[in-house]
């Protein structure tokens, strides 16, 4: 299956603030959005893969990695793997930035 994706301009770059999550609601779909030290910009699904959730553009950010404000678990931005010792995954979405305009490719 040939899917094709839809690019959405969401923020601008220089307007983010680095390792604080921003969120945006896309087709009933809620992604954090980060902009990390080095520069690079993720958007991830906007919940915590444990049953009980959590709101991960609230949690802190540490390097390539958030941590769920809620059950501390620790999420890499990159893929969205929630690290051992812990389980899970949250999406993954691809970012483009163009200029000053960041774009998510949904």
């Amino acid at each position: 299956m040939n899917e094709t994706l839809t690019r959405v301009a969401v923020a601008n770059y220089s307007k983010l603030p680095q390792r604080v999550g921003y969120t945006v609601t896309i087709g009933g779909h809620t992604i954090a959005i980060f902009k990390v030290t080095n520069g690079n910009v993720y958007a991830i699904e906007n919940r915590s893969p444990h049953p009980k959730g959590g709101v991960l553009s609230e949690g802190l950010v540490s390097g390539e990695f958030v941590f769920c404000p809620v059950y501390d678990w620790k999420i890499s931005l990159v893929d969205g793997k929630v690290q051992a010792p812990d389980e899970g995954q949250v999406q993954t979405y691809p970012v483009k930035v163009e200029g000053d305009t960041v774009y998510l490719l949904v």
